[in-house]
């Protein structure tokens, strides 16, 4: 796997997500991002534990990124979304940052203490973060925030954030987990976000993609439309290891077009 293709700072992207479905509730919609982020909080944690001091020190797959980098950006992202839900609670103004030098210069600083220090506050700080949901209400949820990126989103979209982030930079910490390795049904909406994102980029070069899903259902999307668009093709995770960088697209069929870095 490579990350050639990614950088730390646009690692997984807060303006690629799904609009709340019409047919539900703002609850029920975070709830749904709930229940996603506590099953890979689970497979995350037992990453991190694995981890001792020489392997939280050795390369994450994200450029200039150990993995104690990629650690600290996890805790700090989950402190970063408290503060969206203590908006959209109270209607006064919590920034996720209070500017990105200042969070940049948190998740350097904070790479470099002890392990066990990297992994309690880790802890610490997704008990905070499931904490702050259990504060929310419908009134609450369907309060607008605003993101780091400038972009207005409802409050019940920010479980999905934190679903995100924790499913795809584990994988960064390169520590023996893998896509193939996330809950049933996690792939495919990875997939649909990443897909949604590139649909709407100039840079993205044409391509039909047909993927095998893990339930032996396979799906086609267009990344751009072109007449001649080529066919890739394969395993649901090998597909989605390419499309963010995070895999050189080996065994997938058809020829392979040079991607943009996934932002």
């Amino acid at each position: 796997m490579t990350g050639s293709r990614v950088s730390q700072q646009t690692a997984t992207p807060h303006d690629s997500l799904p609009e709340p479905r019409s047919d539900l509730s703002a609850t029920e919609y975070a709830e749904l991002g709930i229940a996603a982020a506590r099953q890979t909080t689970v497979l995350l944690t037992g990453v991190v534990e694995g981890l001792d001091d020489i392997a939280m020190r050795r390369p994450s797959l994200l450029p200039s990124w150990t993995r104690a980098h990629v650690v600290t950006h996890l805790a700090r992202n989950a402190d970063a979304l408290v503060n969206l839900l203590t908006w959209a609670r109270t209607g006064v103004e919590h920034p996720m940052y209070t500017s990105k030098a200042d969070r940049d210069a948190d998740i350097e600083e904070g790479a470099h203490r002890m392990t066990a220090v990297l992994k309690e506050d880790l802890t610490a700080a997704t008990e905070r973060f499931f904490e702050s949901v259990t504060q929310m209400d419908d009134i609450s949820w369907s309060k607008s925030v605003t993101l780091a990126t400038g972009r207005q989103i409802a409050a019940c979209m920010v479980p999905r954030l934190r679903w995100q982030e924790t499913a795809v930079h584990m994988i960064d910490l390169d520590a023996g987990i893998g896509f193939g390795d996330l809950p049933d049904g996690h792939v495919e909406r990875l997939l649909e976000l990443v897909v949604g994102e590139f649909t709407k980029r100039k840079d993205v070069p044409a391509v039909r993609l047909r993927v095998d899903l893990p339930d032996g259902r396979q799906r086609d999307w267009e990344l751009a439309a072109a007449k001649d668009s080529p066919d890739v093709g394969g395993p649901a995770p090998t597909v989605l290891a390419w499309l963010m960088g995070r895999g050189d697209g080996s065994g997938l069929a058809g020829d392979l077009p040079d991607l943009p870095a996934w932002l």
